[in-house]
C-alpha cells in the first residue's frame, strides 16, 4: 500500500509551542463565550480540547481559524523552515446533500482538480485519491456514493480529504461524533499512526475523556476560561473534572 509520506519528504521533529493563545476573549452579542483564555498547543503532540456544552471550545477554534472576530492574540508558529504552517480541518459534519449521486473520488477530485467533474476524472486525480484514501484505510470507499456512507466511513474520508493539502496542523471538530465506540478506537488509533508518521500536531475537541485518557499528549480543559492545562494524567483529575462538569466521575485508565 503506498501512503501517503510518498507526496513530501518526512517533516523535521519539532520542539516548543505550535499554536499560543493569548488572553483570547469571544463576546456574542453581549454574552462572554471565552474570557481571556491563556493556552498553547505543543509541536508535534494531539492536544485536546474538553469541556461542557457552551464552554467556548469551538469558539476558540473558529477564532484560531479565523472565522471569528476575537480580542487578543492567537499566534500561529512558523514551520521547522520557517514557512507559515499548512492547516487542515476535519470537520464534525459534512455540509452536502446526501442524495447528490457523488462517490468518494468524484468528492476528493473537487479538492483534487480545477477541471468540472462532469468532464470527468483526470488519471491523476485519481492516482492521488487512491492514495490518500489508502492511507486512511479506506480505499475500498473510493466508488461508493458519498451519501451511502456509515458515520466511521464518512469520518475517514473527510479525514482523507484533509490530508490532501498536507497539513502542519490538524484540527478535528469532535472527530468521534455519530461514531460507535469500537470505531472511535480505531479511528483515534489511524490518527496516533499518522501523526508520528508524519509529524503534524493535532488539535481536536472531544467530549470522550476516554479516549483524552488513551490518545492525547497535552490537555486543554475549558469552561469559558481555562481551568486546566497540562498532560492528561495532570488535568482528567476528579477535582477538575467536577469543576468543568459539576459531577464526580471516576476517570478511565488510559490503555
Amino acid at each position: 500500500m503506498r501512503r501517503l509520506s510518498s507526496l513530501r519528504p518526512h517533516a523535521k521533529p519539532l520542539t516548543g509551542k505550535a499554536v499560543i493563545f493569548e488572553k483570547v476573549s469571544v463576546k456574542r452579542e453581549g454574552t462572554v463565550i471565552l474570557d481571556r483564555v491563556s493556552a498553547s498547543v505543543p509541536f508535534g503532540g494531539c492536544t485536546a480540547l474538553i469541556g461542557p456544552n457552551g464552554a467556548g471550545k469551538t469558539s476558540l477554534l473558529m477564532a484560531l481559524l479565523g472565522e471569528m472576530p476575537y480580542d487578543g492574540r492567537i499566534r500561529i508558529m512558523p514551520r521547522y523552515d520557517g514557512r507559515h504552517m499548512r492547516i487542515g480541518l476535519v470537520p464534525q459534519r459534512l455540509q452536502i446533500d446526501r442524495g447528490l449521486p457523488m462517490s468518494v473520488m468524484e468528492f476528493l477530485g473537487m479538492t483534487l482538480q480545477h477541471r468540472p467533474l462532469w468532464l470527468g476524472l483526470k488519471r491523476e486525480t485519481c492516482e492521488k485519491g487512491l492514495v490518500v484514501l489508502e492511507t486512511v484505510h479506506a480505499g475500498h470507499l473510493a466508488s461508493r456514493r458519498i451519501g451511502d456512507l456509515s458515520g466511521g466511513e464518512l469520518q475517514r474520508v473527510l479525514l482523507a480529504l484533509a490530508l490532501l493539502g498536507n497539513p502542519d496542523l490538524l484540527i478535528l471538530d469532535e472527530p468521534s461524533a455519530g461514531v460507535d465506540v469500537r470505531g472511535e478506537r480505531l479511528f483515534c488509533c489511524l490518527l496516533e499512526e499518522l501523526r508520528l508518521q508524519r509529524g503534524f500536531t493535532q488539535l481536536m475537541i472531544s467530549h470522550s475523556l476516554g479516549m483524552v485518557a488513551r490518545h492525547a499528549t497535552h490537555v486543554i480543559a475549558l469552561n469559558r476560561t481555562v481551568v486546566a492545562e497540562g498532560t492528561p494524567e495532570e488535568v482528567l483529575t476528579g477535582n477538575h473534572i467536577q469543576e468543568l462538569f459539576g459531577i464526580h466521575m471516576e476517570m478511565p485508565q488510559g490503555s
